[in-house]
């Protein structure tokens, strides 16, 4: 049977078919034997001894819980995914707390707390207007007394069950659970963490990178081989945390028109489709160990949304040394090439598993999954061809 042929499951069987780790999966030997072994090697915890693929908690386990809070993160370490990502915005004094954004309007209820409705204000971030709340202007004290809730509500209505259950978890307070998790499974918990806006909160004078080194260092994870990831769309970030710590380094890559921000303001006339010529890749070589590609830089879609032909990515930044971290892969019709979305229903689940295939047949090492579980799945298929 074909992986399009494939019946698609539903939500539940999704979640209940993976716990922890592979063996609990059920999976075959061989594709077990694949995922203990199919790393890069190198020693305990290094970066190239990860499985290949490796599956990335997006946010944590986001598909199944609000984002980035601490029980997204458990949840993607409980369903078995390899590293658990984080990113990082500021706050007023200066600690670094977790969100995808640093406006908060859509992930907190901070529109629920009259105290702060004067807190309310338009940005213009990287060249984007904002109208909403914003975590530098909140201190951390202050931002503890929101409760985070889910982004897209629309599109996941049962994971508003868990809105109001958690806080906006610190970064440091991640690297406690990251600790004591580790402890448990008697094995490092990898984190993977991105610098969000780093050139704006730098101009604020809430730079990003030192205390990330700062912290990274006093819990053991600014070493080439520490269980941990940094990852910016901004080489200068990736750059300026590369004289910092030795942590492994990722380049995220955006649209091939785009320009990171750190160009925009430099005056870097490059552009994402600049990055990704050999020439590119090279100079990407010589500070980052691997880059994060949108997935449709590895296989772009025509007109309709169905997927083309595979470009020459994968092969081009593996011959300069790189790692392949696109993202980001979600179960539901509405984020799904047009060829693998079925019925009409835009949140319901897609052939995800048909979609998991043609990326993993890129030859990509690894990829970011709002639903871990059916990223080891897929995972697990891909290995046993």
């Amino acid at each position: 049977m074909t992986e399009r042929a494939r019946k698609t499951p539903g939500r539940r069987t999704l979640l209940g078919a993976a716990v922890l780790g592979t063996a609990a999966l059920g999976l075959p030997a061989a594709a077990q034997a694949a995922e203990r072994g199919r790393g890069h090697g190198g020693g305990h915890g290094s970066l190239r001894d990860l499985p290949v693929p490796t599956v990335i908690g997006h946010r944590g386990a986001s598909g199944y819980r609000p984002e980035h809070t601490l029980g997204s993160y458990q949840l993607a370490l409980d369903l078995g995914a390899h590293i658990v990502e984080q990113d990082l915005v500021p706050t007023k004094d200066g600690h670094l707390v977790c969100r995808h954004e640093n406006d908060i309007t859509g992930t907190t209820d901070v529109a629920d707390h009259p105290e702060f409705a004067g807190r309310k204000t338009t940005k213009s971030i990287d060249g984007v207007s904002y109208t909403g709340w914003f975590t530098e202007d909140f201190t951390l004290a202050e931002l503890k007394t929101l409760r985070a809730t889910e982004r897209i509500p629309g599109n996941r209505p049962d994971n508003t069950l868990y809105d109001g259950r958690w806080t906006i978890p610190t970064f440091e307070e991640v690297l406690r659970w990251a600790e004591k998790e580790g402890r448990k499974r008697s094995k490092p918990v990898w984190l993977y963490v991105e610098t969000k806006h780093p050139s704006y909160f730098r101009g604020l004078g809430l730079g990003l990178e030192e205390p990330l080194a700062r912290l990274l260092r006093r819990y053991g994870r600014d070493r080439r081989n520490s269980p941990l990831i940094l990852q910016s769309f901004e080489p200068g970030s990736v750059q300026r945390l590369a004289r910092l710590v030795d942590t492994p380094r990722i380049v995220l890559l955006s649209g091939p028109k785009e320009r990171p921000w750190d160009f925009v303001e430099s005056g870097d006339p490059r552009t994402v489709a600049d990055l990704v010529k050999p020439a590119g890749l090279k100079w990407l070589a010589s500070f980052a160990q691997g880059i994060g590609p949108t997935l449709d830089l590895v296989i772009p879609k025509d007109s309709s949304g169905r997927l083309t032909t595979p470009t020459t990515l994968v092969r081009d930044a593996h011959a300069k040394g790189l790692l392949l971290h696109p993202y980001t892969l979600r179960n539901e019709n509405s984020f799904l090439p047009a060829d693998f979305r079925r019925g009409t229903d835009p949140n319901a689940y897609g052939d995800v598993f048909g979609a998991y295939a043609a990326y993993l047949a890129t030859g990509i090492d690894g990829i970011f999954a709002d639903h871990p579980d059916t990223a080891l799945l897929a995972a697990a298929d891909h290995a046993g061809r």
